[in-house]
């Protein structure tokens, strides 16, 4: 009878044994371990990869083919003849990236500030860069990247001596300071084509300029990219559609398609003046209404019916 007992005691012992080898070794592979891999590749609840992956899907993520936005190509601008501008008209405008209208300029994935200085940056030979709207004096790479992010200087303090150390740190761009961009066209009525057409000249994303001790100090334009040279790139950059999913437009299509809300800020006079050192508040808004205006009746002045 003891023989049974003990015989029976050592079967249990081992198949006790056994499991907790198997909870052991599986330990960390399910939903409530901590101690897997860290390697691995954790896939949540909610379908969410939570480690590094490959960015482009690897079956067909849609219901239909759709094309690429790498094999578009822009259109090119039909020739002016200096002999056909009836009229022209130079003005300088504001996209107020905050108003609802200009919501695609802030996507939190890929904000224009960030497909510009993309851009820039892999094409440094192909697109040029201004101080000014003058196009007098040329930006480098090298010029622009120390606009992007800032130095500080932080105390620490040594905890076994307790001396005071400074360190210098660098703080990444934040793309969130480009509140606004400015745009340099022109408006000419081509009596050839009958029809008044707007070239864009140059863009500029403006920054709001904070000093040290936190305060807004005002707005400053961080450089002043020529439009003709950006276009060819912009055609291959996607811009998100909140109207329609299955229309894919590029930024070259916002731009000419004039997808966005905006503002003049100048036109050309003779005191080369903006609208604000003459106007405010309201005033400035009206002036504004004002120049529109004159462009949209200029060219309807020119028909009769």
């Amino acid at each position: 009878m003891m023989r049974i007992f003990i015989a029976g005691f050592v079967c249990m012992l081992c198949l006790s044994l056994q499991t907790f080898a198997q909870n052991k070794e599986g330990y960390g592979n399910d939903g409530g371990g901590q101690q897997g891999n860290p390697s691995e590749v954790i896939i949540d609840e909610t379908g969410k990869n939570s480690g590094e992956a490959n960015n482009k899907p690897l079956v067909r993520d849609g219901a239909y083919d759709k094309i690429s936005i790498d094999q578009k190509q822009f259109l090119s601008y039909d020739h002016i003849r200096e002999a056909d501008v009836f009229w022209q008209k130079r003005i300088w405008r504001v996209i107020d990236t905050r108003q609802k209208l200009n919501q695609t300029f802030t996507t939190p994935t890929q904000p224009f500030i960030s497909v510009l200085l993309e851009i820039i940056k892999q094409n440094p030979d192909k697109v040029k860069l201004f101080m000014d709207d003058n196009f007098t004096a040329q930006l480098s790479l090298a010029e622009v990247d120390k606009q992007l992010g800032s130095v500080d200087t932080i105390t620490t303090y040594d905890l076994e001596t307790g001396n005071e150390i400074k360190k210098i740190v660098k703080n990444d761009f934040n793309w969130t300071s480009v509140t606004k961009f400015r745009l340099k066209e022109d408006w000419i009525f081509d009596k050839e084509a009958s029809e008044m057409v707007v070239r864009i000249l140059a863009i500029a994303p403006i920054r709001d300029v904070i000093d040290q001790n936190g305060n807004y100090r005002g707005t400053q334009a961080m450089f002043w990219a020529y439009y003709p040279d950006m276009r060819p790139f912009l055609i291959k950059k996607e811009a998100f559609n909140v109207q329609n999913d299955s229309q894919k437009m590029t930024w070259d299509d916002i731009m000419e398609m004039r997808l966005f809300s905006s503002y003049i800020m100048k036109e050309s006079n003779v005191h080369d003046r903006r609208i604000e050192e003459y106007a405010r508040g309201k005033d400035a808004l009206l002036e504004s209404e004002r120049v529109k205006e004159e462009i949209f009746l200029k060219e309807h002045g020119l028909w009769s019916y």
